[in-house]
């Protein structure tokens, strides 16, 4: 997560402007409705029947996720076409006001929080081609015509080809293994939008006939699929890259986090290689480029990539053995959450060659809801790729601890303020919420889990996906039913959490990242919430990196970089600066917005609520 690298941008300036030129065209030149326009169809959208309509709510609801009535009384978002229109919005929003389309970037983000925000509007396009399929079959009135509907498509998948180029390639080759992998994971998202889209509305690909000019041969294909053979090379050098990070040396295996400080194997790391992973089995399509260690018009074999197999399984192998790891290494706390990660006690290599015990015993305490997220995604394509149901067991597991730490079982009662690991009144919270001390790190980690709770709670397909030696699972109707019901009891707990990142928005539509000092009302700043006896702080008693920066001290510096100094901003780690009176004290009453203090609203921010209310729509309200 280190800093931009202007020279890099400056390489790639006649890129730009020639994209810049050609994006604009697409953008301005097809333009059929505008986003009021937009919002307005389909705010009139009524989904599909769910195809377990019949099935009462309470049947489906366990007794631990509704012991309390919900309490948060909000008109929004109580019907499935406002949550539709609500998702479309914040897209919307994100692009329109954080994106730089001559530039490639979103300019406030870094490079890793960037990769992030790309998979995310990946993500929702595929949700929203989805949904207009679904009008579609219905013979909805409201469906939306082919050119309104490629318009809306094409106008966000351009920005994505843009970031391709903008996205900051050489600068993140050099940083931590974790910021790598957030780059391998964001660009197939981009591909399994692309086949997704093709799939539904266009064409499939076929091999050229010769005897018609390329024009010709693929004419009535999505234009997109120019697209997958660079995404799927960038997805390939970053996963090769980052797979240096496992060392079976210390702790019997697992990622190292940073190979520029001292040994720390975290959860998060380990938890992405295990979703690139076994993403790169059930996804990448292949890559011949042999890129960049030779040029096509001077390849040399001898130093050139080898050409890389669609369906590797020695990635479904690295999957297996690191959640393996990851299960058995004692990560979690007794209230079944990821901690964020071990330091080897006693190493000080670099100074005498000791490695300390050698062993993963100096726990970090810390626990941050994207630790609890990325995992998720991991274990669904572990059971794609291999048929075991045990791998959605321990996802649907460690989902009920997340919705039983964010304090769901005391909503509504007099100790609805008190901190529950991830949250209070069962709102997930990030620890630097409620202090505004978050910084870009901590702005995207709820966003963050709910993109990948997504996915994990997607449908299962009914069909596998066969070629070569390579199959994926499918569901029978009980396995099918059963992931179904049990993701359809998270469905309150969804919307309460949708609602109150909601009511966050400012006037100009931007979310805010402290979700949980909702309200009663539309006003949710003017509350007696802070004034509650019992409503505390999240206890402070382990490290917070990931908001304040890297200690300088041996367990976590290497011995020769203990003379380093902090530089704050380097990692996107920023103090809370003092913008309203009465800085971070919470408790003195407030009839300002809180979300203004430290950081403010950021691009972060509205991607938390995007991804939210893109969890409300794909699980809940799509079958709604």
């Amino acid at each position: 997560m280190g800093p931009k690298s202007w020279s890099y941008k400056l390489l790639l300036a006649s890129c730009f402007s020639l994209l810049c030129i050609t994006t604009l065209l697409l953008f301005y030149g097809q333009a059929g409705s505008s986003s009021e326009q937009l919002i307005r169809h389909v705010r009139r959208y009524q989904p599909r029947s769910s195809l377990l309509s019949s099935i009462s709510a309470q049947s489906i609801l366990t007794e631990d996720l509704t012991r309390v009535p919900d309490t948060v009384a909000v008109d929004d978002l109580s019907e499935p076409s406002d949550t539709f229109a609500a998702l479309l919005e914040a897209l919307d929003v994100m692009q329109s006001h954080f994106y730089t389309i001559c530039q490639g970037q979103w300019p406030d983000a870094i490079d890793w929080t960037a990769a992030v925000l790309g998979a995310q509007v990946s993500a929702t396009l595929a949700a929203m081609t989805e949904a207009w399929q679904s009008c579609a079959e219905s013979h909805h009135r409201h469906a939306m015509s082919d050119p309104e509907r490629e318009n809306i498509i094409n106008r966000y998948f351009t920005q994505i080809t843009s970031f391709y180029f903008g996205e900051n390639a050489f600068s993140l080759r050099t940083q931590a293994y974790d910021d790598m992998l957030w780059v391998v994971l964001g660009w197939l998202e981009g591909i399994q939008f692309i086949n997704l889209h093709s799939d539904l509305h266009h064409a499939s690909p076929v091999d050229p006939d010769p005897n018609l000019k390329t024009s010709q041969s693929n004419s009535s294909v999505w234009y997109a699929h120019q697209f997958i053979p660079q995404f799927a090379h960038r997805a390939r050098l970053f996963y090769d890259l980052a797979s240096r990070g496992w060392d079976s040396s210390l702790c019997g295996g697992g990622m190292v986090w940073n190979p520029h400080l001292a040994p720390y194997k975290n959860a998060i790391t380990n938890q992405l290689y295990i979703s690139a992973s076994v993403n790169m089995y059930l996804y990448f399509p292949g890559d011949t480029n042999p890129s960049p260690f030779s040029f096509k018009n001077h390849v040399r074999p001898e130093t050139g990539l080898p050409p890389a197999k669609a369906h590797d399984p020695q990635h479904l192998e690295n999957a297996v053995e690191a959640y393996q790891w990851l299960k058995t290494s004692g990560m979690t706390n007794w209230k079944g959450l990821y901690t964020d990660g071990f330091h080897i006690r006693g190493w000080r290599g670099g100074e005498n060659g000791s490695t300390g015990t050698g062993k993963c015993d100096l726990r970090e305490e810390r626990v941050y809801t994207y630790n609890q997220g990325v995992i998720l995604s991991g274990l669904r394509g572990l059971w794609e790729a291999t048929g075991s149901k045990t791998y959605l067991e321990e996802g649907h597991e460690l989902v009920h601890n997340v919705v039983a730490a964010t304090g769901w079982n005391t909503r509504g009662t007099q100790w609805r303020w008190q901190w529950s690991g991830l949250g209070r009144n069962g709102v997930m919270e990030e620890a630097c919420d409620s202090t505004g001390t978050c910084s870009q790190n901590g702005h995207t980690f709820k966003g963050i889990f709910f993109h990948h709770f997504t996915i994990f709670c997607t449908p299962l397909p009914r069909t596998g996906r066969s070629e070569g030696d390579f199959k994926s699972f499918s569901a029978d109707n009980d396995l099918f039913t059963w992931h179904q019901l049990n993701c359809e009891k998270y469905g309150r707990w969804l919307r309460h959490n949708a609602r109150a990142a909601y009511m966050t928005r400012d006037e100009q539509g931007v979310f805010g990242t402290w979700w949980g000092i909702q309200g009663r009302n539309r006003h949710p700043y003017k509350t007696d919430m802070t004034q509650e006896s019992n409503f505390d702080l999240p206890p402070d008693d382990s490290t917070d990196y990931r908001n304040e920066g890297v200690p300088v001290d041996q367990i976590w510096r290497r011995p020769e970089d203990r003379i380093w100094q902090l530089r704050k901003n380097e990692d996107g780690v920023t103090t809370a600066s003092e913008k309203h009176p009465g800085g971070n004290d919470i408790s003195a009453g407030m009839s300002w917005d809180p979300n203004d203090r430290g950081r403010g609203r950021t691009v972060e921010t509205q991607s938390g609520g995007l991804a939210i209310l893109r969890a409300l729509w794909r699980v809940i309200d799509r079958k709604g």
